[in-house]
Order: structure tokens, then sequence, then C-alpha cells
């Protein structure tokens, strides 16, 4: 038997204290004092577990398990993104249903959490005698650019080798550049659109956009019928102020853009093509011209890839426009041999040609580790035993703590490919059997990391 195995015993004790932690509507884009609450009940519970903990100014903490000069850490965080709609089920619990396990975290990345909890638990009750230190560090503000990490090892240590449950299974390796853009401009120019709304993060592709427009019978009749047979959906009401629209695509998570349907940027082409520029204003002429409906960059001549990483991809997140200001919030994850600064020249450059300003809102440099560091080498073995065979090493877009570790850490776990896990969309879940899988291979990782 596997040192992995001994978590199996712990399965109704995670299941419980995860669906108390989903109850939990940490939700750190918008409630920061209930992601600050999630944090505070996984702190608590640990203390109860007997294991020494730290809470860092609310936003961050950790818990602590043996002794050693070195330490060892696992990292992992308990706000989400905003549950949205289209859930077959309550977001905010854990839900067992045809074999899968839903709810908003589950995944990302409150199971995870718990699952790192109690291989630290399984750790102590085997009494495992450490040549490391071991931390679970527990963030409250991952998905709003990681400021809980920053702070946290502003007050703490780094670690010596650690991993992130916040990816895809094998290792990950690398993570493209992130570089959240703020477009904006002072005042809405428009002359028809009077209001345009959509999206709650920008690291989201939106699912549902609104507008509101103030135009004449005959360009209400145009506007219908140019949205029949287009790939998102429209629904229209007039009202006193004007026309209604509300668009429905498909949210998916910024890093793999193409994988929704972003509702903003279809409603902004359905408007393009029957209001026109001055209609419009600026920024949505911007972001129609210059991000369009493609998720490379190409129209904003940024479109760029390489071999370690893949492709640049954009995601048009947000958009808030009414009568006193317009602005957009673009997200771009770029190749780990990309040029930022060249990227946000080319991007600014555009704006300014709309009379639009841009300036960064988040940055995230890219992570690249080599494939023999003793963390990589500890984590293959450990899959190995549990699988029965060798993980892939790949490249993300997506943006974990692994980037801010330093070349000490990567990201592993827990998706598995073939299980639709569905990251910041509705219905995010992972089946019964590789949420246990998952647990088994986080014990053996940790117990190599702190023995090894």
């Amino acid at each position: 038997m596997s040192f992995g195995e001994k978590i199996l015993e712990y399965k109704d004790d995670m299941l419980r204290e995860l669906d108390e932690l989903l109850r939990i509507r940490s939700v750190s884009a918008s409630d920061k004092d209930s992601a600050s609450q999630a944090l505070d009940y996984i702190l608590e519970r640990a203390g109860q577990m007997g294991f020494r903990t730290k809470n860092i100014k609310g936003i961050a903490g950790h818990i602590e398990y043996g002794e050693g000069q070195e330490l060892a850490a696992v990292l992992a965080h308990v706000d989400v993104v905003p549950a949205g709609e289209g859930w077959s089920c309550e977001p905010y619990c854990l839900t067992e249903k045809d074999g899968r396990f839903y709810g908003r975290g589950v995944v990302d990345d409150k199971g995870p959490a718990v699952v790192a909890l109690y291989c630290m638990k399984a750790l102590k009750d085997a009494g495992v005698v450490t040549r490391r230190r071991l931390r679970l560090i527990i963030g409250a503000a991952e998905e709003i650019g990681m400021d809980d990490m920053e702070v946290y090892f502003r007050n703490e240590e780094l670690p010596d080798i650690a991993f992130t449950p916040d990816s895809d299974y094998g290792i990950c390796c690398r993570e493209k550049g992130i570089m959240q853009l703020e477009i904006s401009s002072p005042h809405h120019d428009g002359t028809l659109l009077t209001f345009l709304r959509g999206g709650s993060a920008v690291n989201a592709v939106p699912y549902k956009a609104n507008a509101l427009i103030d135009c004449t019978e005959r360009e209400d009749n145009r506007i219908r019928r140019s949205s029949d047979g287009r790939k998102c959906g429209f629904g229209f009401v007039y009202t006193m102020d004007g026309l209604s629209i509300e668009a429905c695509g498909k949210a998916a998570h910024a890093s793999v853009p193409d994988e929704g349907l972003n509702a903003v940027s279809h409603l902004i082409r359905l408007l393009s093509e029957d209001i026109g520029r001055e209609g419009l204003g600026s920024l949505c002429t911007f972001l129609d011209n210059e991000v369009g409906l493609e998720t490379d960059g190409a129209a904003l001549g940024i479109a760029c890839r390489d071999d370690e990483s893949g492709a640049l991809t954009v995601n048009l997140g947000v958009v808030d426009i009414d009568d006193k200001s317009a602005k957009a919030f673009i997200d771009i994850r770029y190749p780990v041999t990309a040029d930022s600064e060249a990227i946000f020249a080319a991007v600014k450059e555009r704006a300014a040609v709309y009379g639009l300003e841009a300036s960064i809102k988040n940055h995230e440099l890219p992570l690249s580790m080599d494939e023999d560091a003793p963390v990589i080498v500890m984590l293959r073995k450990a899959y190995t035993t549990v699988m029965g065979q060798e993980p892939r090493i790949y490249s993300t877009g997506g943006g974990t703590y692994a980037r801010m570790l330093k070349n000490h850490g990567v990201a592993f776990g827990p998706v598995f490919e073939g299980d639709p896990a569905k990251i910041h969309d509705a219905d995010e879940g992972i089946s019964v059997e590789n949420f246990f899988l998952h647990a088994q291979i986080c014990l053996e990782a940790m117990h190599n990391m702190v023995k090894d």
C-alpha cells in the first residue's frame, strides 16, 4: 500500500469539511470579509487538529507541521469567483450527483485546500518524523491578483520546495505571463448607447451582457433582425428609456477564452454593425475593431507564440459604460519568452488612436522551471506511485501561486485530463473517483517532500 492511500481513511471527514467551507460565499472580488471568514474557518479547524497556525493580516495564513530547517509547502486559496448563473444545483454547498462533486470552489480551490489539510492530519496521525517543516499556505485573494501571497511573503519565508494544487495533472513547469489592463475614457461619448455592462471578473469570459440603446423603432427592428442566426443568444425588451438588450454566451476561464462565448464582445459586434461608431462611442469602437471576436491578439498587433508555452491569448473580461464613464478590463496571457513591455506599448498606442487611456492593473511575470528540478522529481515520483504511469510535463495560460515561488515550486493537479472541471463556469465539478485519486497523489507528494 502506498502512503497516499492513508488519506482514504478520512473520506467522510473531508467531505463534511468541504461542504462547510463551500457554504462560506467567499467571493473575493465583491466580499473580502467573506474571503477572510473562509481563511479564519480553515485556520481554526487546523488549530483544533493540533497544528501551529498563523493569520497574516486577514488575507493569508499558514498551517504548520513538523520540524526542520528547510521548508516544504502546499499553497491553496479559499476565495472564489462569483457563482454566476446556469447551475443545475446549488453552487454554495457540496452536491454529489451522477458520480461527481459539484460546488463553486470544489476544484478551484477549496476542495484541494481541504484535501491538503487532511493530508497534514494523516501525516500527523501517522507520527511521520520530518526532515523539513511542512506548511499549508492559504490565501484569500488569489482570484483578484494574488496580493495575498505578496503580503504573505513580505512577512514569511519562501519555501525551499512547494506545489500548488490549482491546475491540471501532470506537472506544470511553465506559466504564461498575465497582464490585466484597464482601457478607459473619462466620459462616454456614444450618442445612442446609454448603458452597457457585462462580466464580473477580468479572468473569466463573460457569459452575460446588457445594453440600453436610445433608438428609433426602425433602428430597433433592424437590430432585432440582425441578431438572428448568431452564435450568441439575444433578448430584447422595449422600455421607456429605449431598447434593452441582453446577450447570453458561455463562461470560461480567461486562460482558455476560445472555450467560451464572450457575451460582451458579441453584443458590441451586433451594435457596431447597426449603429456605428458615433452611436456606440470610442470605447466600444476600440473593443470591436482592436479586440473583436478573436482571442489571439492579432487585431491589436500583439499575436505571438513560442514552443515553450504556446500562443498569446486575449480575453475581454469586464465592460462598464454609463453616462459618467466608460471602461473595460482585458486579460492578456503571453508566452514565457515574450516581451511584456512591447505588448503593453502596442495596446497603449492602439488605445490612444481612439482617445483612450490604457493602464496596467495587474501584472504577473511568467514562470519557467527546469524539468529536472528537485521538486519536480518528487512530484513525478508521487504521481507515478499512485497512478502507475509517468505524468506529462506541460505549460499553461492559467495563473497560480507557483509564479510567486521564485522557481521553488510548480502547479500540480487536481484536474485530470478528460474530466470537465468547468472552472469559473456553472457546474464546477470533479468526478468522485478523481477527487480521491487527487487526495492520494497529494498525500504521497507531501510525504515525499518532508521525508526525501
